[in-house]
C-alpha cells in the first residue's frame, strides 16, 4: 500500500523542503453563521492530539510516520481555529447567531456546550484529509451530557498542494458540525 509515494504527497513534501517562503493557512466555515439571537451555543474547549498541536501542517506519509511541513503553517492557534469554524458551521445548521467559543465569561445565556477531542487531523499519503474527533454536547446550565460520539471521516483533495489539504480539512469540519447538529434537538 505504501510502496510508492503518490504524486500528491511528493508535491506536498517537495514544496515544504525547497527554499519556499513560509505560507500560512486558515480553516474556513462553509458560510457565515446567521446573525441575531437564538439558543446560545458554546464550542470548546478543543483538545488536540499532541502530534497536531503545532503551528505546522502534518501529513502521514507511511503507516507509522509523519511528515511535518516546515514552511506551511497554520495562520493562528489550531484549536482556536477549529472552535471558531465549528461554531460558525453549527450556527448555520442550528439557525443561531448566539455563538461563543471557549472560554466565555458565564453560562447564563447559553443553552448548549460542545466539546471536541481531535484525535486525528492531517493529510494522508493517498490524497485524503482525515479526521477523528470525539464530541460531546452538554445542556447548560448544569453541564448535563446529552450526546456523545466519535466522528471519523476522510475527504479527497481536489488538487495537489497544501491549499487543497486545508480546503479538504475545512470540509471535514463542516461534516463534523452536521454530525453534531443532528444530535441537538431544535427548540
Amino acid at each position: 500500500m505504501y510502496k510508492t509515494i503518490p504524486p500528491v504527497l511528493c508535491a506536498l513534501i517537495l514544496a515544504g523542503c525547497a527554499g519556499v517562503p513560509r505560507s500560512f493557512y486558515m480553516l474556513t466555515a462553509d458560510g457565515p453563521a446567521p446573525s441575531g439571537s437564538g439558543a446560545g451555543l458554546g464550542v470548546g474547549p478543543v483538545v488536540l492530539a499532541e502530534y497536531i498541536d503545532r503551528p505546522n501542517l502534518v501529513l502521514q506519509d507511511a503507516p507509522n510516520r509523519l511528515a511535518v511541513a516546515e514552511n506551511h503553517r497554520w495562520a493562528g492557534d489550531l484549536a482556536a481555529s477549529i472552535a471558531r469554524v465549528t461554531s460558525a458551521n453549527l450556527g448555520r445548521r442550528l439557525h443561531t447567531g448566539n455563538l461563543r467559543t471557549y472560554p466565555w465569561p458565564h453560562d447564563e445565556e447559553m443553552s448548549r456546550q460542545v466539546t471536541l477531542d481531535i484525535r486525528q487531523f492531517h493529510g494522508s499519503a493517498d490524497g485524503y484529509a482525515v479526521i477523528e474527533a470525539g464530541w460531546r454536547v452538554y445542556s447548560l446550565p448544569g453541564r448535563k451530557l446529552t450526546a456523545s460520539r466519535t466522528f471519523v471521516a476522510r475527504e479527497q483533495l481536489v488538487a495537489d498542494g497544501y491549499q487543497a489539504l486545508v480546503a479538504a480539512q475545512s470540509k471535514l469540519l463542516a461534516r463534523l458540525a452536521a454530525d453534531i447538529a443532528a444530535a441537538i434537538p431544535s427548540k
